[in-house]
């Protein structure tokens, strides 16, 4: 009888611990910026967690750890699903935006990975570019 009791103790301070970690979170807002995993270069490296933001009109990419990186220029060249190895390390239910940034010399490539139903905002902050309808090419 005394573990029935204690067991049910135990579930209540649970539930009202959580119920307080989920009060707090819920009045905090929401967070800004576009949850995501990201490599760069494109096709190597280690996928690190970070979010993209899109502010005044220029995107930039903020690892969890390491410095933030500017995506100025930013276009989106191709959008697939994860490989089977790259599954692994990110979510499988995700999409893969390969962007290419920068001008010339300066610039890079990156694969920003996020979930299906963040991919028109990253879209939005990261365009693809839109083809040339006279020769059929992309400009």
């Amino acid at each position: 009888m005394i573990e029935i009791v204690v067991a049910v103790l135990a579930a209540a301070g649970a539930g009202w611990l959580l119920r307080r970690k989920h009060l707090r979170r819920v009045a905090a807002g929401p967070v800004p910026g576009i949850p995501c995993m990201a490599r760069q270069p494109a096709g190597a490296g280690r996928w690190r967690p970070g979010r993209v933001y899109a502010e005044q009109g220029e995107a930039r990419w903020i690892p969890v750890r390491g410095e933030p990186v500017p995506l100025p220029d930013g276009r989106a060249t191709a959008v697939r699903a994860p490989s089977v190895k790259e599954a692994m390390s990110i979510n499988p239910g995700s999409r893969i935006v390969t962007c290419v940034y920068g001008d010339g010399g300066e610039g890079g490539t990156i694969e920003i990975a996020v979930m299906a139903l963040d991919l028109r905002e990253l879209l939005e902050a990261i365009p693809r570019p839109e083809p040339d309808t006279e020769s059929g090419t992309e400009n």
